[in-house]
């Protein structure tokens, strides 16, 4: 199965269509919530009410900064449309002869939203609730340490800068989805269901956080040495993934509509991909760690089946059914490996995963376009937008994150962390009536 090239595809979009993705942008938020649930089951029971109130706080910033300030940045346009979010041109300048469209230039304040094309409204719906999910993506990585201010302050600094930066590169015919037209690279760069946009933007935050805020007392009493600070509770991480698996075949279905063009006859398809890679990560992860610990972990399978379903989310609607079973595989495989190594070897002490999961296994569903895809030059165009990836948006974010922390500081005091976020941050616990922790790492 191969991408639907841009010029074949009629420029209005039919009612029925139109109707169809509104539904699933509707159904979307339930990966949001998948991932929030993950989010607070993987961290501690004493920081459960935070987390999971965190979450709900980073969808309403992202909401109003991005409303404020980041859907103009971002231009919401159709992949191949050179126009902006409702009809504006984006900044381009122009280098060794070819145009470089690098940000868009959108109304302001998003006026003119009622009378712009249903393509624009959509796509603009589709980026509101991408750029939620990726700034939840690093919050679970901050967890039992992070402040909640902080976290809704970073929140603010992806949805205002980063994300509509790499947003209008890769959806609004800005350079990455260009490349295919300037230097005839496949397609140009090809993320559909925002596997870098979202995931791998949220996986490197997610790095940058453990790197500023460090690791949780008690993670690492020596060097060389983890001790294991188990999720709270496996359930809400396990149901999370169900939920996440609706919202994903959403994003997915939405993402091959509105930035491939698919026709409606490809979109089951790309369901059924969804479904199989997360699948066949999960039957990977499940095998590893039955093997590696002699029983299969709840908490890491889960890891796995959101591994799967973020590689799926650049590849869905590219691939065939066998191309992303092998593709779930592979990142179910890496998963269980990655956590531990990171752990284990770099002392990354990342609660949820998301650096493995997000950011690793988004940059293999990435490369897999590239790998799978029938167009000359589709590897290399998806290996340039995983170099812009690591060389400018890893060190942008790392970069706003440091300063952030100067005025913001990302972790909580001692104290706090001693006796959870719950109490310190929100007054009270979320468990109140049951004696939910022991502080033998702070003696």
């Amino acid at each position: 199965m191969t991408p639907i090239a841009p010029s074949s595809i009629a420029p209005v979009m039919t009612d029925a269509t139109f109707a169809l993705c509104l539904v699933l942008l509707l159904l979307a938020p339930l990966a949001i919530a998948g991932v929030a649930l993950i989010n607070t089951g993987l961290g501690r029971s004493r920081s459960a009410a935070q987390s999971l109130l965190g979450n709900l706080a980073i969808v309403a910033v992202t909401a109003i900064v991005f409303a404020l300030v980041g859907a103009t940045l971002a231009g919401a346009a159709l992949t191949g449309n050179p126009l902006g979010t409702l009809g504006s041109a984006g900044h381009t300048f122009h280098l060794a002869g070819k145009p470089w469209n690098w940000l868009g230039a959108g109304p302001l304040l998003l006026r003119g939203l009622g009378s712009a094309p249903l393509q624009s409204q959509l796509a603009l719906l589709f980026e509101f609730l991408a750029v939620a999910l990726a700034a939840l993506i690093p919050w679970g990585s901050g967890a039992d340490r992070w402040r909640l201010s902080a976290g809704c302050a970073a929140s603010a600094v992806l949805a205002a800068t980063v994300f509509p930066l790499l947003a209008h590169w890769v959806w609004a015919g800005g350079w990455l989805s260009q490349l295919g037209v300037n230097f005839s690279l496949g397609q140009g760069f090809l993320d559909p269901g925002g596997a870098a946009t979202v995931h791998v933007l949220g996986g490197l935050s997610a790095l940058a956080v453990v790197w500023i805020a460090g690791s949780r007392k008690g993670k690492f009493p020596k060097e060389g040495l983890s001790t294991a600070l188990p999720g709270h509770n496996a359930v809400y991480a396990l149901f999370g993934c169900l939920l996440a698996l609706v919202g994903w075949l959403a994003f997915n279905v939405a993402g091959a509509i509105l930035w491939l063009r698919a026709p409606l006859a490809a979109l089951p398809v790309t369901a059924l991909n969804t479904l199989l890679s997360a699948s066949g990560a999960l039957a990977a992860t499940f095998a590893v760690t039955r093997i590696r610990f002699g029983k299969p972990d709840a908490s890491l399978c889960a890891n796995g089946w959101l591994a799967g379903l973020v590689a799926s989310s650049a590849a869905a609607g590219i691939v065939s059914p066998i191309q992303a079973l092998f593709i779930g595989l592979i990142a179910g495989i890496a998963t269980p490996l990655l956590v531990e190594l990171l752990e284990l070897a770099v002392s990354i002490d990342d609660p949820s995963g998301a650096i493995s999961i997000h950011a690793v296994a988004g940059l293999w569903g990435l490369l897999a376009v590239g790998i799978f895809a029938s167009q000359p030059g589709q590897l290399i165009a998806q290996l340039v937008g995983i170099a812009a990836l690591l060389g400018v948006i890893l060190p942008l974010v790392y970069l706003l994150f440091w300063l952030l922390n100067r005025a913001v500081p990302f972790r909580v005091d001692p104290d706090g962390e001693r006796i959870g976020m719950d109490l310190h941050e929100l007054g009270g616990g979320a468990y109140p009536e049951f004696v939910i922790h022991r502080d033998d790492s702070y003696r």
